[in-house]
Protein backbone atom coordinates (compact mmCIF):
# COMPACT_ATOMS: atom_id res chain seq x y z
CA UNK A 1 0.00 0.00 0.00
CA UNK A 2 1.24 3.59 -1.17
CA UNK A 3 -1.19 5.83 0.43
CA UNK A 4 1.03 7.23 3.25
CA UNK A 5 3.67 7.72 1.22
CA UNK A 6 4.35 11.37 -0.08
CA UNK A 7 7.11 13.36 -2.54
CA UNK A 8 6.91 16.87 -0.70
CA UNK A 9 8.42 19.62 -3.41
CA UNK A 10 9.72 22.85 -2.36
CA UNK A 11 11.69 25.38 -5.10
CA UNK A 12 14.31 27.24 -2.95
CA UNK A 13 16.03 31.10 -3.83
CA UNK A 14 19.52 29.25 -4.33
CA UNK A 15 21.64 25.85 -4.17
CA UNK A 16 22.61 26.20 -0.41
CA UNK A 17 19.24 27.07 0.81
CA UNK A 18 17.75 24.27 -1.18
CA UNK A 19 20.56 21.75 0.13
CA UNK A 20 19.96 23.40 3.89
CA UNK A 21 16.18 21.96 3.63
CA UNK A 22 17.27 18.84 2.11
CA UNK A 23 19.86 17.74 4.68
CA UNK A 24 18.24 19.23 7.50
CA UNK A 25 15.03 17.46 6.44
CA UNK A 26 17.10 14.00 6.19
CA UNK A 27 18.80 14.64 9.26
CA UNK A 28 15.48 14.62 11.22
CA UNK A 29 14.45 11.98 9.75
CA UNK A 30 11.24 13.77 8.46
CA UNK A 31 12.12 12.64 5.05
CA UNK A 32 13.99 9.33 3.96
CA UNK A 33 15.59 11.35 0.93
CA UNK A 34 15.46 14.11 -1.08
CA UNK A 35 17.08 15.55 -4.30
CA UNK A 36 17.48 18.72 -5.47
CA UNK A 37 17.67 19.66 -9.02
CA UNK A 38 17.95 23.29 -11.00
CA UNK A 39 18.50 25.76 -11.95
CA UNK A 40 14.58 25.75 -12.90
CA UNK A 41 12.96 28.74 -14.36
CA UNK A 42 9.90 29.72 -12.41
CA UNK A 43 7.39 32.35 -13.49
CA UNK A 44 4.60 33.32 -11.50
CA UNK A 45 2.43 36.15 -10.11
CA UNK A 46 3.85 37.71 -7.14
CA UNK A 47 2.45 41.17 -5.78
CA UNK A 48 0.67 42.14 -8.82
CA UNK A 49 2.94 41.53 -11.27
CA UNK A 50 4.30 38.73 -13.33
CA UNK A 51 7.59 37.44 -12.14
CA UNK A 52 10.86 35.42 -13.40
CA UNK A 53 13.80 33.53 -11.41
CA UNK A 54 15.67 30.73 -11.31
CA UNK A 55 14.87 28.72 -8.61
CA UNK A 56 16.35 25.18 -6.88
CA UNK A 57 13.82 22.25 -7.12
CA UNK A 58 14.01 20.21 -3.70
CA UNK A 59 11.80 16.59 -3.53
CA UNK A 60 11.66 14.78 -0.38
CA UNK A 61 10.52 11.28 0.06
CA UNK A 62 8.57 10.76 3.07
CA UNK A 63 5.19 9.59 4.77
CA UNK A 64 2.28 11.81 5.33
CA UNK A 65 2.09 11.92 9.11
CA UNK A 66 5.57 13.59 8.76
CA UNK A 67 3.78 16.42 6.94
CA UNK A 68 3.23 18.88 9.29
CA UNK A 69 6.45 18.58 10.82
CA UNK A 70 8.22 18.96 7.68
CA UNK A 71 6.52 21.77 6.08
CA UNK A 72 7.18 23.79 9.86
CA UNK A 73 10.95 22.84 9.30
CA UNK A 74 10.72 23.85 6.01
CA UNK A 75 9.01 27.12 6.08
CA UNK A 76 11.98 27.99 8.60
CA UNK A 77 14.56 27.38 6.92
CA UNK A 78 13.08 29.34 3.93
CA UNK A 79 13.81 32.92 2.47
CA UNK A 80 10.72 32.96 1.02
CA UNK A 81 6.91 34.66 2.87
CA UNK A 82 5.30 32.03 1.05
CA UNK A 83 7.21 29.16 -0.13
CA UNK A 84 5.45 26.50 -2.27
CA UNK A 85 4.91 23.28 -0.25
CA UNK A 86 2.88 20.64 -2.20
CA UNK A 87 2.61 17.11 -0.79
CA UNK A 88 1.71 14.22 -3.68
CA UNK A 89 0.51 10.85 -3.05
CA UNK A 90 2.75 8.02 -4.22
CA UNK A 91 0.39 6.03 -6.34
CA UNK A 92 2.93 2.72 -6.89
CA UNK A 93 6.30 2.19 -6.15
CA UNK A 94 8.47 -1.05 -5.22
CA UNK A 95 7.78 -2.97 -2.12
CA UNK A 96 11.05 -2.59 -1.13
CA UNK A 97 11.65 1.27 -1.73
CA UNK A 98 8.48 2.11 0.08
CA UNK A 99 9.60 -0.29 2.74
CA UNK A 100 12.71 1.95 3.23
CA UNK A 101 11.23 4.93 2.99
CA UNK A 102 9.10 3.99 5.81
CA UNK A 103 11.90 2.46 7.71
CA UNK A 104 14.12 5.56 7.22
CA UNK A 105 11.12 8.02 8.57
CA UNK A 106 10.16 5.74 11.50
CA UNK A 107 9.83 7.81 14.88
Amino acid sequence: MTGDCVQVTVAAASREEADRITRAAVERRLAACGQVSGPVRSTYHWEGTVAEGDEWLCVLKTVRRHFAALDALIRTLHSYRNPEIVATAIALASDEYLDWLRAETAS
